[in-house]
């Protein structure tokens, strides 16, 4: 059975401005070797070029943790986010990560967003990642009228890099 991401009401996919799904399943990587890529915050831009700037709050670590602030400038856009749920892997079993993510500014600037990842072991030494971002403002309105939509290509071009990365490591 597929697993789904937990959505806080506020961005319930199908009620937002723009909602994006990825997902990739791929065989020979564990949920472990996956997730040590996705919440080192220092590997994101050897593998996902956009991303950048990236700083923690607790600059004592580059690994996200549950309640974590952070900041990144991402599709042009400087985020500043906190982690609201933050599952690690236990026993191969499924991983998730999810932060609320915004712009501060006005009707014409503001974005909100929810980010999530989930990482779920399959039978056959296969893994999926499932990343979801559903958001709220003109900006991801705008996002949403573009085809290709920049959302969809931009977190298709993280997960590849992910994987590319967590296989490199092997």
């Amino acid at each position: 059975m597929l697993n789904n991401i937990n959505w806080p009401s506020r961005y319930l996919p199908g009620t937002t401005d723009n909602f994006v799904s990825n997902e990739v399943i791929v065989k020979d990587l564990t949920v472990a070797e996956v997730w040590a890529y996705l919440v080192d915050t220092s590997k994101w831009e050897g593998y996902y070029e956009n991303a950048a700037n990236i700083v923690l709050t607790d600059q004592s670590t580059t690994h996200l943790q549950q309640g974590e602030n952070f900041h990144f400038d991402t599709f042009g856009f400087p985020i500043d986010a906190q982690v609201m749920e933050l599952v690690a892997p236990q026993d191969n079993q499924i991983a998730r990560i999810s932060w609320h993510g915004w712009q501060d500014g006005d009707a014409e600037t503001a974005l909100d967003v929810y980010y999530a990842f989930l990482i779920e072991a399959l039978p056959g030494q296969r893994v999926r990642v499932l990343t979801q971002e559903s958001q709220i403002g003109k900006p991801a309105a705008d996002m949403a009228g573009q085809t290709p939509n920049p959302m969809l290509n931009g977190h298709q071009a993280w997960l590849d890099g992910l994987v590319k990365a967590a296989k490199g490591a092997k």
